[in-house]
């Protein structure tokens, strides 16, 4: 278990933080969170709430009481009803960057110290309020850049994937039961659970196991973005679709050709998916170095592109487009026909192999990216709404972990090559690699790791 706050340094310490970002702003807010949070604040705050959880307006003053820092509103939780599980105070005052510092060095002078990154939250898992893998998710919500991210984080506050790791250890624990019944009492005829059972029992918790890791793939895109490649001849008008399903200017645009000498990315939505949208420079043969340097970046691309969007504003140039490729990439690969706006017009709806658009009048563009969506979902699979996914690298560890483990000891069990206490081993160790994961089991430098990505006041 997580040492208690009493035996960590400055555990027993008053904490507090700007909660909001710093800078000009319609308002900040100041949070002071321990033991001592009442007292403390009682000495800044005129006149002193007297109800909790009620919001109430006062005066903010310095520590002797000389002059008003601030009016502000002024919200008291008494533990463990908090979200540290301590006693914990708000003040939400005006913002800037003179009204906050002010506050937080008045309540500094009566006894508080500044916290660290992440150390309200890490207070609120070690007083049993959630445990590491929710804690995480605070920080996923706190980051999400897109629909699905903020969709996998809500899911995994609200415990879903703890709820999944407890129900596994659980059944780890069992089976661990029944080893231990047939270690206990060998004279029986294998005991009154015999070899098959136990056998069957854990090949249900390898294909529970298998399904979580199942969704990695999905968990990383989430996370990370799929990396959407903008491929083609040069001034085929790549950069211009780049900038169309952006819906702002960012790549420059000529009738120069080779006027992109480096790859551009940005961020954008499909309906399920968050994009790594990446503009390249056009793919030939050229002996200009810097434009060679910026293909060399754009071939990177290509290597780790999730999809490629073939580009080229002709059959001709399309089919160069999906010719220079080859070789080039292994990412399932998308033919645009762009200016559709400039040929015929009945060149502007996509037919067969080809989705047709037009950077002048978004044409085709939703199209495409519902076909983008698609391609996504058919290489890694729907992310579905109540199955947890596995979104950081210490739960795709802990849960590969606990996999060979249950494996190791299925092999052996299966052959007999080794005495029962001696496999059981390897469900003790899946078990641990489980509990580490929620805190059941866990230590200060996984907690300092999982908390030092953390913003102040967080």
């Amino acid at each position: 278990m997580p040492a208690p706050l009493a035996n960590i340094p400055g555990g027993q310490d008053t904490i507090v933080a700007l909660a909001t970002p710093p800078g000009r702003g319609a308002i900040s807010v100041v949070r002071l969170s321990g033991r001592d949070a009442l007292t403390i604040a009682s000495r800044v705050v005129h006149p002193w709430p007297l109800e909790t959880r009620r919001t109430t307006l006062c005066r903010i003053t310095d520590a002797g009481k000389s002059r008003v820092i601030d009016q502000a509103l002024v919200t008291v939780f008494v533990e463990p009803d908090s979200f540290t599980g301590e006693n914990l105070v708000e003040i939400s005052g005006h913002g800037g960057l003179y009204v906050p510092a002010a506050i937080m060095g008045a309540l500094v002078s009566c006894g508080a110290r500044s916290a660290e990154p992440g150390e309200f939250t890490r207070r609120a898992v070690l007083n049993g309020k959630f445990d590491i893998v929710q804690a995480e998710a605070i920080g996923d919500i706190v980051d999400a850049r897109s629909e699905a991210m903020h969709r996998a984080a809500v899911g995994q506050l609200d415990g879903g994937l703890s709820r999944r790791i407890e129900k596994l250890r659980e059944n780890l624990i069992s089976v661990e039961a029944l080893i231990a019944y047939v270690i206990d009492f060998p004279e029986e005829d294998d005991g009154p659970i015999d070899r098959e059972s136990i056998a069957a029992e854990v090949e249900v918790l390898l294909i529970s196991l298998d399904a979580l890791l199942a969704t990695v793939p999905v968990g990383e895109m989430i996370r990370e973005g799929a990396v959407v490649v903008i491929a083609g001849e040069p001034n085929v008008g790549k950069s211009s679709l780049f900038n169309a399903l952006l819906g702002q200017s960012r790549a420059i645009v000529t009738e120069i050709p080779g006027t992109t000498r480096d790859a551009i990315e940005s961020f954008v939505e499909t309906a399920n998916w968050p994009l790594r949208l990446v503009d390249t420079a056009g793919l030939r043969e050229t002996s200009d170095v810097v434009e060679r340097i910026g293909i060399e970046v754009s071939e990177r691309y290509l290597r780790w592109a999730n999809v490629v969007l073939a580009c080229g504003d002709s059959e001709t140039s399309n089919a160069a487009a999906m010719k220079a490729l080859e070789g080039r990439t292994t990412a399932p690969i998308l033919r645009v026909r762009t200016k559709s706006d400039l040929g015929d017009p009945s060149s502007a709806e996509s037919s067969g192999e080809n989705i047709s658009v037009s950077a002048e009048t978004g044409a085709g563009l939703t199209e495409l990216m519902t076909q983008i969506d698609r391609c996504l979902t058919s290489a890694v699979g729907a992310a579905v709404a109540d199955m947890p996914v596995l979104t950081r690298s210490r739960h795709i560890h802990g849960i590969r972990q606990a996999h060979e483990e249950v494996a190791a000891f299925a092999d052996a069990w299966k052959e007999g090559r080794l005495p029962a206490p001696v496999a059981a081993v390897h469900l003790r160790s899946a078990v641990t690699a489980l509990e580490s994961l929620i805190g059941a089991v866990s230590s200060e430098d996984v907690l300092d790791r999982v908390f030092s990505s953390f913003c102040v006041g967080k």
